[in-house]
Order: C-alpha cells, then structure tokens, then sequence
C-alpha cells in the first residue's frame, strides 16, 4: 500500500507525538534528578549531585536494589528452566490438550497484573498457608518471566527446525550430546535474551509484588512508591528512578539485538 505526503506526515506527527508523551516525563525525572530545588520546580533552578550522593548512602535504597536484584536473578533462573522445557514440550510433541497448556503458558502476562496478584495471595495465603516471603515473591514473578522466555525459545525452535537434531541422531549421538553441541549453541542467544527480559520484567514489578511480598520486604519499585511522596525523598526518589531507568534500558537493548540476530538459524 502506497500512503499519500498527507498520510505520511499525519503518521510521522502522530509516531512523534506518542513518542513524546512516552520520553519527555522520562527526560524531566532525569532533569529533576541534578536540580538545585528540592521542590522539583521546572524548568531547573540549577545543577547539583547533592541528591546522588544522598541516594548512594541511602541505607533503604541500597537494601532496596540487593533485594529487586536478588528476586530478579531467582525467577530469571527458574523462567530460564521451566520455559525452556515448557517450549521444547510444547515444539517437539503433540499431545491432547497442547492448545490449551499453550494458552495457560502465556495467560499469566496477559492478565492484569492487580488479578494475578490477588489470585497468588490467596493461593500462597489461604489454599497453601505459606508466610508472604522471599520466596513467595520469587514464585509470583517466575510466574510471568516464564512468558519471555517460553515466547522466545519457542519462536526459535520453529526457526530450527529439527534436521539438524536428527542428522546428528543419525551419525550416532545420544540426547544429550545432540543437546550439547547441536540445539544449545543456536538456542543461546534465544535463551540470553528472554532471561534479559525476563530479569527486566521482575526487577521493576510492583503490583504482584505488593500482594506477594512479605511485610519486611522492601524491592526498589516499593521503596520508591513509599517514598515519592515524602518532600524530603522526593529529589533522591529521582534520581533511583533514574538509576532504574538505566538498568532497564540495557538488558532490553541487549535481548532486542539478540532477537533480531539470525545468524546460524534456517
């Protein structure tokens, strides 16, 4: 389809114009993060790192990052094994019912986040009796961190095929080996760049974590809601928001590269 000049400049105002209400309130959070003023008056009345090094001996903040890092790099691990068996079930077999376990697969990120959260607090809660801990907390963000990885590793077991797998089966390689030296080496990048993802997804997750995490447990989106609106935390608040705007662009930058690598895949 051939657009019009018209078409096309309505399109690129509107591609800017949503662009811009996506970025501008990033740029100001950034702006706002060296501002002189503690009231966060704009447009800045100066520049100072006052409010990062506030943020740096924030004793909260620090414990904050340690504990988001911690539950990030749990569920990123356990969506790593459970969504690559899950994809290779799901690619490699046909079995009753594989429509549907496909769909439960990915209804988790599909569901309103306030949903899944109430429907894990009561599991953890009221079916299992289990305390709200680090561990309960682990468990409802694998729950949809495995979505990345399943959509992922499944999108390129398709792109493989399997004649390779069954060319080396052939010359007389067991299962593990064929893994080992056939499947794993193209799966790779797939699997780095669903666990970025995944691990991006966990570590700003705030709504299932505030009904799966325990009383005493503090992750950074927490932290920063409890204090946003304090006067005195706002401008360090800034600044972690900032420090989060950063440790989420990368792992997703990465996994878009590595997604978009085709190289050794038929």
């Amino acid at each position: 389809m051939i657009l019009s000049s018209s078409a096309r400049r309505v399109l690129a105002v509107l591609t800017w114009a949503v662009l811009a209400l996506i970025y501008v309130p990033l740029i100001v959070v950034v702006f706002n993060s060296f501002n002189t003023n503690q009231a966060m008056t704009w447009p800045p009345d100066g520049f100072t790192l006052t409010w990062w090094k506030r943020a740096w001996e924030s004793q909260g903040a620090r414990e904050a990052v340690l504990t988001s890092l911690q539950v990030a790099a749990l569920a990123t691990l356990t969506a790593l094994v459970l969504g690559t068996l899950l994809a290779f079930a799901l690619q490699r077999f046909d079995f009753f019912g594989k429509s549907s376990v496909n769909l439960l697969v990915i209804l988790p990120i599909a569901l309103p986040g306030i949903v899944t959260g109430i429907a894990l607090n009561n599991a953890f809660k009221g079916i299992m009796n289990v305390e709200l801990s680090l561990l309960t907390l682990v468990v409802a963000h694998a729950t949809f961190c495995i979505v990345t990885v399943f959509n992922n590793v499944q999108a390129r077991l398709r792109r493989m095929g399997g004649n390779l797998e069954e060319a080396s089966s052939d010359l007389g390689a067991g299962i593990w080996t064929t893994f080992r030296l056939v499947t794993f080496p193209q799966l790779r990048s797939a699997l780095l760049a669903g666990g970025l993802l995944a691990f991006a997804l966990s570590f700003d997750e705030i709504i299932v974590t505030t009904f799966t995490a325990g009383i005493d447990l503090t992750t950074l989106p927490i932290w920063i809601l409890n204090n946003m609106f304090r006067p005195s935390q706002a401008p360090v608040v800034n600044v972690v928001a900032v420090v989060m705007i950063l440790l989420s662009i990368v792992p997703i930058w990465i996994a878009q590269k590595l997604s978009s690598d085709t190289q050794g895949v038929q």
